[in-house]
């Protein structure tokens, strides 16, 4: 598989999910995942997706500016960094973002 291509589709998945319905990225963490979030950490599933799920906006879309990926581990994972902008509904102008997973 092109790995460039998997975390595309990944990255697609990942943000139309959190635009549409934030409960549903609880599928794509693990016991073990960690979320770090303006300087405080959260870890499992449930922690994780109760942070998602508690941002103070009901509605947002991601407009995903790069994508780049690298592979990571013996075990065929990779570390997929994505930056963006994101509309919050009601704002006129909108925040610039990061993320790394």
């Amino acid at each position: 598989m092109d790995p460039d291509a998997v975390a595309k589709a990944f990255v697609e998945h990942y943000y139309s999910t959190f635009d549409s319905n934030r409960a549903g990225l609880a599928t794509l963490y693990q016991d073990n995942s960690m979320l770090s979030f303006e300087g405080q950490k959260f870890q499992g599933t449930q922690s994780i997706t109760s942070k998602l799920t508690s941002l103070p906006f009901q509605q947002c879309k991601h407009h995903i500016t790069t994508v780049d990926c690298q592979p990571s581990g013996p075990a065929g994972g990779m570390v997929v960094f994505v930056s963006g902008n994101l509309q919050l509904a009601g704002e006129q102008h909108a925040l610039k973002f990061s993320q790394a997973s």
